[in-house]
């Protein structure tokens, strides 16, 4: 296989060809908790639509804990391939798989021990609480699927290429509509069935990936004798993933507040933090596609040293990625009746879910912010910073926060909405100044001008 240089060629050019695959993979892959909540929305009750939005917000406790990892692996095999040094490529390639594999294991492990008691803990509607644990149970047995396909798209992106990932999660996605359609619709399976689509679709997303790439003569032979984990490296790879998993966790922790809060307000509320919940990722996506290409891109361009490039990659990438929130927010704010009625044609729900709509949607303009300066912090290996600053906004702002309104306005959706807004806001000012300090004190204002 080709490699892909990052670090030459047009920055513009280079940046949205490394992106724009990013995001159509990021779409589709919004897409399976999207077309799951779908599905059981038209052809099921109002505690299945609840069970599934529970459901997913502590199934994405694993894939928060995995990103730092992910991302960590990404960012050290793009500075090997920016330094050239191929050999400590394959070497961090058999390692990452070797540690995603073991952390798979434990994660199903806790997650089949604790999965009864955590959901007690976000007081889980009663009439859907059977439901709940039928989908985060199935789902829980995919662990080693979900992070065996986050674990090669990690290592391809670091690469370099973001097309065949893309092309990976297309695969997943196409197989998992089809399941949830087949075991929803025609065998009434219900949420299990939508559980059971995900974890199929993964797993074929994963095997067809690992034959694609062995076919292509890969730098890496998926060999049994390649699964070495090497000490030094998986000390990088904490050193580097661990912080940005910490504060993955801390952010899940403090949404899984907020879920409990609203549970505590009946199964309406409950079903619209799922619906806004994948909202969220939709209006997101520009912003977490933009973060982990400028990660990936930084990396490589430090790795060369090549900082000036990296530098202005950020600016025309920030610039990119708001043009596409900012469309999300339009529509919340203009008619977020159809936007709710996509998912639920629940007259109670959309009635519930409108002011939390129209509130909670400003957090797609300043998440994008926080999110493209952390990723080209994250490329830059600062991720301790990343993590002081996402761990200190989850538990210091927004667990109060959710607290103190979630007391005194428990009904009002529209002021629980805000907080989400309120907390980024402040989250992108200190970042903004951060990377701009950082931007003066290592001479970016003489590299901005060169390629």
């Amino acid at each position: 296989m080709k490699q892909n240089n990052l670090t030459e060629g047009s920055i513009l050019k280079t940046l949205l060809f490394f992106a724009i695959p990013f995001l159509i993979a990021n779409i589709l892959q919004s897409l399976y908790g999207a077309v799951d909540l779908f599905v059981i929305g038209k052809y099921c009750n109002a505690e299945s639509v609840a069970a599934v939005s529970t459901g997913t917000q502590v199934t994405q406790i694993v894939t928060s804990l995995i990103t730092g990892l992910t991302l960590g692996s990404t960012v050290l095999i793009g500075q090997y391939m920016g330094k050239k040094e191929y050999e400590k490529v394959k070497q961090m390639i058999g390692t990452t798989l070797t540690v995603f594999a073991i952390t798979a294991v434990c994660l199903t492990v806790l997650m089949l021990i604790f999965e009864k008691p955590l959901l007690t803990l976000l007081h889980t509607p009663k009439e859907s609480f059977q439901l709940t644990m039928q989908y985060v149970a199935i789902c829980t047995l995919g662990n080693i699927f979900i992070c065996g396909y986050n674990a090669i798209s990690a290592i391809l992106r670091g690469y370099g290429d973001s097309t065949r990932p893309m092309v990976f999660v297309g695969v997943a996605c196409a197989v998992n509509i089809a399941l949830d359609f087949l075991f929803v619709k025609f065998c009434g399976m219900g949420v299990s069935g939508t559980a059971l689509a995900t974890i199929i679709s993964q797993a074929v997303s994963m095997i067809a990936s690992i034959v694609y790439l062995k076919k292509k003569q890969f730098i890496f032979d998926f060999r049994l004798s390649g699964f070495k984990p090497v000490g030094k490296l998986v000390k990088e790879l904490a050193a580097v993933g661990i912080p940005i998993s910490f504060q993955e966790a801390a952010v899940r922790i403090s949404f899984l507040y907020l879920m409990t809060v609203m549970n505590e307000c009946g199964v309406y509320a409950a079903a619209v933090v799922g619906i806004s919940s994948k909202y969220d990722v939709f209006a997101m996506l520009s912003a977490t596609s933009m973060a982990n290409a400028l990660a990936a891109l930084t990396a490589q361009n430090i790795g060369a040293g090549k900082p000036g490039r990296a530098w202005k990659s950020l600016w025309y990438g920030l610039t990119f990625a708001l043009v596409i929130s900012g469309l999300f927010w339009v529509w919340a704010q203009w008619n977020p009746q159809s936007m709710i009625g996509v998912f639920s044609d629940d007259r109670n729900v959309i009635e519930a879910g409108v002011p939390f709509f129209r509130s909670c949607s400003y957090d797609y303009i300043l998440v994008t912010l926080v999110f493209c300066l952390n990723g080209y912090l994250n490329g830059r290996q600062k991720t301790v910073w990343t993590m002081v600053s996402c761990t200190a906004s989850a538990l210091l702002l927004r667990i109060p926060m959710v607290y103190f309104f979630g007391k005194y306005y428990a009904n009002h959706l529209g002021i629980l909405g805000k907080i989400a807004p309120i907390v980024s806001g402040i989250m992108a000012c200190y970042t903004l100044i951060f990377v701009l300090y950082e931007g003066y004190r290592n001479g970016m204002r003489e590299a901005f001008s060169k390629k």
